[in-house]
């Protein structure tokens, strides 16, 4: 009897449950948490995004930038066709990147710089080394540019073999607002501060393309008091000692004038001296540094030192800087995005004021996908994400690639995990080695094209022609074309 009773009450509480259930479950959104697997080693989210996302939440007016067309003024003679949101490029902010390369291809005449800050998509210089290869296959080059002291992705970093003692101090612009010296271009500052122990680093060359040796080793460092720091390390047979002498806010010593296949430094008292990383290059051609941080929204090149920067960009004198962000700011749980272009916006002013004279390059956010009701599809937060980077793209005066549509828009990155071969990773996010080969291409070739235009653009351009004296009449002659 008992039994019975019990028995139907919670088959009534069964039945009303299901029935709320079913009732309000179409007022739920049909996503509440993501139920793909994220690749948490990848995934990670710097401090600065954090503070961003609970002090300036607010939404930006709708303006009509999205409804006008990018008129163009005419420099040095040259002008890029007009163009609409839509189709937004922005070769004409890439004149002076442009006009390095043809006196580099034409004349043989100065190297061309880029630095590549990336995050998780970027890590073990993924889609910067085939970018890099690109580049110094067309227009000549060596080595693999700066690399830093100690990195999270050294293991899987395929372009050089890279190796360090466990007794490094670290600190990231992603984590430390106030570090104990500037961070360098890298977003880094390490320091060997064991002094019982030798802080080590090791470089080894692979048989990467163009970087199948280590082209004049730079060390690059800092300033402090201490003027007891030494470092060592072999050529050959011979053990060399080089005192280091931090005298200036960015300061460098050679290793060697020529190419070496393997480089390990030992560094002795050299406690408080900041050390910021080892350059390789061979001062012609192309460079690219590769400035990958996990979990990285691009907010923290922001906190750059102006001047530290500026003494690094004396030394290295870059011509471009590519800025591509978003996987990280696409997990942050909204759609609006408002407050990322705004602050982005202030950080590539910063840049500016960091490299005079840089030309900014935006990559956007590519595709990722989430499952919605157990089916797999483009997350929602993408195209805002994507739209809110070109507009700051468009109101900084930078260059955009829309990595998004062109690798095939809405669904895109479904193809590329499913696909044989795959390109991507079943995390739906990130690229896998062919993958980024192909991403890096899509880059290349976009600016490429804009460089092939720009070659006939200033064909076209036109120039004064010096006034002639003729029977002591001053002639002015019409413009011609310059060929």
């Amino acid at each position: 009897m008992h039994t019975s009773k019990y028995f139907f009450q919670t088959l009534l509480v069964i039945i009303v449950s299901a029935l709320s259930f079913l009732t309000f479950k179409t007022f739920l959104p049909k996503k509440l948490f993501s139920e793909t697997t994220i690749a948490s080693k990848n995934i990670v989210v710097d401090s600065l995004l954090l503070e961003a996302i609970a002090e300036d939440n607010d939404t930006i007016a709708a303006d009509t930038l999205s409804e006008l067309t990018i008129d163009y003024k005419i420099t040095n003679g040259v002008k890029f066709p007009d163009e609409t949101f839509e189709n937004y490029k922005g070769n004409q902010y890439l004149l002076s990147f442009f006009e390095k390369l043809f006196q580099l291809e034409t004349k043989n005449e100065g190297n061309v710089r880029i630095a590549y800050f990336g995050d998780s998509m970027t890590d073990g210089d993924l889609i910067v080394k085939d970018f890099r290869t690109y580049l110094q296959e067309k227009f000549g080059g060596q080595g693999v540019g700066f690399v830093n002291i100690t990195s999270e992705s050294a293991s899987s970093r395929s372009s050089l073999v890279h190796e360090f003692s466990a007794n490094w101090k670290t600190q990231s612009y992603l984590k430390v607002k106030r570090p104990l010296h500037p961070f360098g271009v890298n977003g880094h500052v390490f320091y060997a501060n064991d002094t019982s122990n030798v802080a080590w680093v090791k470089y080894k060359a692979n048989k990467t393309r163009f970087a199948s040796d280590l082209p004049k080793p730079t060390l690059f460092y800092g300033s402090s008091k201490n003027k007891e720091g030494k470092i060592k390390y072999i050529l050959g047979t011979d053990t060399i000692s080089k005192k280091l002498t931090p005298n200036s806010i960015v300061n460098t010593l050679v290793l060697s004038e020529t190419n070496l296949k393997t480089l390990k430094v030992n560094l002795k008292k050299a406690d408080s001296i900041p050390i910021y990383g080892f350059n390789f290059d061979d001062g012609k051609g192309v460079h690219v540094d590769n400035f990958s941080n996990r979990g990285n929204s691009g907010l923290p090149i922001g906190s750059f030192d102006i001047a530290t920067m500026r003494a690094f960009h004396a030394k290295l004198d870059y011509d471009l800087i590519v800025l591509q962000y978003g996987a990280n700011v696409l997990n942050y749980g909204s759609l609006n995005y408002g407050w990322y272009e705004k602050r982005m916006t202030k950080v590539v002013a910063h840049l500016k004021e960091c490299f005079p004279g840089v030309a900014i390059l935006i990559v956007s956010t590519a595709d990722k996908s989430t499952k919605y009701d157990l089916e797999m599809k483009t997350d929602s937060a993408v195209v805002p994400l994507n739209t809110a980077q070109k507009r700051y793209a468009i109101k900084s005066e930078s260059s955009f690639v829309n990595m998004y549509t062109l690798m095939g828009g809405d669904g895109s990155m479904i193809q590329w995990v499913e696909q044989e071969p795959s390109r991507a990773n079943k995390d739906y996010t990130h690229f896998n080695h062919r993958g980024a080969k192909e991403a890096a291409n899509l880059v290349f070739a976009q600016l490429n094209q804009g460089y092939e235009m720009y070659k006939e653009l200033r064909k076209k351009r036109k120039k004064p022609v010096a006034r002639i004296k003729k029977d002591s009449v001053i002639i002015n002659k019409d413009s011609v074309h310059e060929e």
